[in-house]
């Protein structure tokens, strides 16, 4: 059904996805090619994403992921090993992507490659808030349904206005609730949180790449907080599908034995 809705946007809207993949992380060195179920990580992102978006490129500064998403058959583009951040990986890539292509897109979305669980779904959802002019950065938030995720230190939470744009991100569970012990908090309130797919226009992810590290950027180590702390709005959708990165091994074999499930079920 949703397929089908957004095929009309599609009429008129030309996506892109690119899926940065670095070999190196600090908790699990070289997960784009760790092995889930016969296929290497980045192939299984790879193949959710093009369910829903068919133009979708590999960006990565490794030869041993360039290798493998050229083994499977996936596009790649080979980018600088200098940045920071996704975000400019995704630039680099876009203006190389545009440069070979001949051709522009109207929506770049930013596909984390640590997300093997990946529903294409999401990917229509984070689009979708494009059809309007004033929308130049979307996200997605998904309601927390049990006290532990409001302990699991992996999650980013965030606080919304009633236009559903984004007020704050943060490592810390927000709000905070006083005089209520944090176990009885979803009882209260209904707390948001951050699941790591952007979208933008490319004027919004140009203007991104650009701005200087801020404060809140840094406290937090979440970048989508320069955009906020620069006077700019990030639109966010309420998806109802979960998400699953893949940061260390315990998360790996979560991961392996929920697929396996999934595909014996």
């Amino acid at each position: 059904m949703l397929y089908s809705i957004f095929a009309t946007i599609f009429r008129y809207m030309k996506p892109l996805a690119i899926i940065p993949a670095r070999f190196g992380s600090s908790r699990l060195e070289g997960k784009p090619l760790m092995d889930i179920l016969g296929k290497p990580m980045i192939q299984r992102v790879y193949e959710q994403t093009i369910k829903a978006i068919p133009d979708a490129f590999v960006a990565t500064d490794d030869e041993r992921i360039k290798q493998a998403v050229t083994e499977f058959g996936g596009n790649v583009v080979m980018t600088s090993v200098d940045h920071q951040n996704g975000s400019t990986r995704c630039l680099e890539a876009y203006e190389k992507i545009v440069a070979k292509l001949g051709t522009s897109f109207d929506v770049i979305v930013n596909v984390q490659g640590d997300e093997p669980m990946l529903e294409p779904n999401q990917l229509l959802e984070l689009i979708a808030p494009f059809e309007r002019q004033d929308v130049r950065m979307s996200t997605l938030v998904t309601t927390v349904s049990s006290p532990e995720d409001l302990f699991n230190e992996s999650e980013a939470f965030v606080v919304l206005d009633k236009n559903m744009r984004a007020l704050y991100f943060s490592r810390s569970v927000i709000p905070h609730i006083r005089g209520i012990h944090k176990m009885h908090w979803l009882e209260h309130h209904t707390f948001y949180k951050h699941v790591g797919l952007y979208a933008y226009t490319h004027e919004a992810l140009k203007s991104f790449a650009e701005l200087p590290l801020s404060t809140l950027e840094r406290m937090e180590s979440l970048e989508q907080n320069r955009w906020i702390e620069n006077g700019n709005s990030i639109h966010v959708e309420l998806t109802g599908y979960d998400s699953i990165p893949v940061d260390t091994i315990d998360d790996l074999e979560r991961v392996r034995t929920l697929l396996a499930q999934k595909e014996n079920a």
